[in-house]
């Protein structure tokens, strides 16, 4: 009975444990990444402000109309406008009008407005989407290096096995006199090695993930399964032509589209500000009316003849500003369009400066994925070497004609092949992605 609880229990936790790990596919990875990305989800609610802003200036190009009212209750001297006199007593005044105002000309500073919010909706749109492929971007180099981590753990592991067994068949030869006492002690301490390299090959892996787990906000609690992508390497290594990518990168990089439109968006905040500066014409119009009741007066008149016929006024005309001297805010003035000449100067150089870094990072991008290619092309042939060089030393080495030293030499070649196969493999797996990340036409669902 108490065996029978034991099996019970292991094959609960077995199972218990199993449910709480999480396949994670880089698909759902980049998901995951791009709903809860902090930064991301921040510059999309910068996003709605900047559409408020562009439909406020939008709405600053059309006439402003208001409705005023008024009604008072005055007891004491008032002046009486009818009868031209002061006058004591109790009064009852109702006063409205109807406004409206509407700029003609204002050195276009409205339009320039307008102009600047649009620009800086865009680029704010084009920094969105220039975030977006950098979540997909870190949590592709993320994930690949879960992805080498495992594989290392594996080659770890295996490669401490195959000392492991080694160091076994060892101390047989040693107990029959085959092998020397020293071959038992060296082979022990490279065993012991390998042992080292594993457990902290386990311990990147564990790093790794936590990392991974950060930028995805997951829960770090819950273990987490990384699947390797099923694409074919075949297919990733297509030739790519340098001068489209270029062209592609300019018409596609979040980045210098941002710095494009900030440029732009600088030179209409400048000319707006230059607007203050000039003169500016508007027209104007009112309707107004009032009606005045005297409390005892016996001549006071209908309230529907004082206010539609009576006291009915009626304002049209334009008003002219022309700055000639104004002191402190005439220098302000200038000072402002000074500051907003600078920003656009300042806007002009950063677009300069980002569209050579958007060069740079295409063309280092570039090189890289014909490097990877042809790194991961000699890796597969160095591996094959380095397997049949070691399994050859390993038999001289039981066979008692070589060294423990070449034995061991041989040993590490193999292992460091494993490793440089695995490493030229993950990354040209993923330098599609970074090609695409550089040139700016990285999608999700490209990476599907």
């Amino acid at each position: 009975m108490k065996k029978m609880l034991t099996v019970t229990f292991f094959c609960w936790f077995a199972i218990n444990s199993q449910a709480q790990t999480k396949l994670l596919t880089f698909e759902e990875a980049v998901k995951i990444g791009l709903k809860n990305g902090v930064l991301l989800n921040q510059q999309r609610n910068n996003l709605q402000y900047n559409e408020m802003q562009r439909l406020s200036n939008w709405a600053g190009l059309g006439p402003t109309l208001s409705i005023n009212g008024q009604a008072i209750r005055i007891d004491g001297n008032t002046f009486n406008q009818n009868e031209a006199k002061v006058v004591n007593g109790l009064f009852d005044q109702v006063s409205g009008s109807i406004n409206a105002n509407i700029n003609l000309f204002n050195g276009f500073s409205q339009v320039n407005k307008v102009r600047q919010s649009t620009s800086l909706a865009e680029a704010q749109s084009f920094y969105i989407n220039r975030v977006s492929q950098d979540i997909i971007n870190t949590i592709s180099s993320q994930y690949l290096q879960v992805l080498l981590d495992i594989e290392l753990l594996k080659i770890a592991t295996e490669n401490a096995s195959t000392q492991q067994k080694q160091l076994d068949q060892v101390k047989e030869q040693v107990e029959v006199g085959s092998k020397s006492q020293v071959d038992e002690y060296n082979q022990d301490s490279q065993t012991k090695a390998s042992q080292i390299k594993a457990l902290q090959a386990e311990i990147s892996l564990i790093n790794d993930k936590s990392l991974l787990c950060l930028t995805l906000l997951l829960d770090p609690s819950q273990e987490i399964e990384v699947a390797k992508p099923k694409w074919d390497l075949n297919t990733v290594n297509n030739e790519v032509n340098l001068p489209s990518l270029i062209t592609a990168s300019l018409q596609s990089r979040g980045d210098y589209l941002r710095a494009v439109k900030n440029e732009e968006a600088a030179k209409f905040g400048m000319s707006a500000t230059r607007a203050s500066l000039t003169p500016t014409l508007s027209a104007f119009g009112s309707l107004y009316s009032a009606y005045n009741h005297a409390h005892g007066d016996p001549t006071v008149r209908p309230f529907g003849t004082q206010f539609s016929t009576d006291n009915l006024k009626k304002y049209v005309g334009l008003s002219l500003n022309i700055p000639i001297l104004g002191g402190q805010q005439t220098l302000q003035n200038r000072a402002n369009f000074v500051q907003q000449r600078v920003l656009y100067e300042n806007a002009s150089l950063t677009k300069k400066n980002t569209e050579i870094q958007v060069k740079s990072d295409v063309v280092r991008a570039y090189q890289n994925f014909n490097l990877y290619a042809k790194t991961f092309a000699v890796s597969q042939d160095q591996l094959k070497a380095a397997e049949s060089a070691f399994q050859l030393e390993t038999e001289r080495f039981n066979l008692g004609v070589t060294t423990f030293v070449d034995y061991s030499n041989s040993n590490r070649v193999f292992v460091q092949a494993q490793t440089d196969k695995a490493q030229s493999e993950y990354r040209l797996l993923f330098q599609k992605v970074a090609l695409d990340y550089a040139a700016g036409t990285l999608k999700v669902e490209d990476i599907e």
